[in-house]
């Protein structure tokens, strides 16, 4: 058992992290709306943290260090955002946006307002292999639907950097618990114990990489003039006991997401190769855990 002082630093944190949070998201959401800012196209990063964003931005001349800002997000889970994004109040901006999307949530989350398209590349793109959808899907479905589609804007949701982390297969997937024994559902939970941190880190920060090569492919067949690039929502690593990207939560590493501003240029050189498609999803429930949702 801990001393008193330890006692009342875990009851304190918990009830700042769990607590005084969930009740003031119930009362008052204190993020900002994706709708409050300018752009045309915005790039949604699952589950990015702007000091990772910012780890790997002068690799990109689309980024720059000096080019990330931030947005204080609206949730601290994919299913928060979408619910708050895609409300009601919001129906005059949703309506006229297009949606192509990998997450899964959209078949679980109940929209105020129908967007102009929604297109869940996630039913018909998954990769049963790596218990995900790899970029390339979202990005092919996003140039198609924005140079064939009539949407004033669009929103495009990849799944990376959030986990299962496509360069470390051998980190395991939420899917296959088998995997280390405990299942990617509790990696971060393991990170810097049974499983080094330095080596999870680099893992998230090589599936940044991994979209944001595919965002480079996508902004050199788009026209628009304003892109923004952001996440839903950050994930924790260790702050206040927190691992990952619990409901409800006030975390800045969660909840103040990166914020990019860009353009993109229609080159034409590319040809989109992934079609829409729609199929019955009997696995829904296995593709949520898969993410580590369930």
């Amino acid at each position: 058992m801990g001393t008193l002082g330890e006692l009342t630093e875990r009851t304190v944190g918990t009830a700042l992290v769990y607590g005084c949070p969930a009740f003031v998201n119930r009362v008052r959401n204190v993020g900002t709306p994706i709708w409050e800012r300018d752009w045309d196209v915005l790039l949604v990063l699952d589950a990015c943290r702007t000091d990772l964003m910012r780890e790997v931005a002068d690799e990109y001349d689309f980024v720059g260090r000096e080019n990330v800002g931030t947005l204080w997000s609206v949730g601290s889970k994919s299913n928060e955002w979408m619910e708050r994004t895609f409300a009601r109040e919001h129906a005059a901006d949703v309506e006229r946006t297009a949606y192509v999307t990998s997450n899964p949530f959209t078949s679980k989350v109940r929209f105020g307002a129908e967007p102009a398209v929604l297109d869940e590349v996630w039913k018909y793109a998954w990769d049963d292999d790596v218990s995900t959808v790899p970029p390339r899907p979202v990005t092919d479905r996003a140039i198609d639907t924005w140079r064939e589609g009539d949407a004033d804007r669009m929103v495009v949701h990849y799944m990376q950097p959030h986990g299962p982390f496509l360069s470390r297969p051998d980190m395991g997937t939420y899917g296959d618990p088998a995997d280390f024994g405990v299942g990617f559902s509790s990696l971060w939970g393991e990170a810097g114990r049974t499983i080094p941190m330095a080596e999870v880190w680099k893992a998230y920060r090589d599936n940044l990489r991994l979209v944001l090569d595919d965002v480079a492919l996508l902004l050199a067949n788009l026209d628009a003039e304003r892109v923004a690039i952001s996440a839903d929502h950050g994930n924790a690593v260790g702050e206040w006991g927190v691992y990952g990207h619990p409901g409800d939560v006030l975390l800045p590493c969660i909840r103040r997401v990166p914020w990019v501003e860009t353009t993109g240029t229609d080159t034409g050189e590319y040809d989109p190769e992934t079609a829409r498609e729609e199929e019955n999803v009997e696995d829904l429930e296995e593709r949520l855990r898969s993410l580590g949702y369930k």
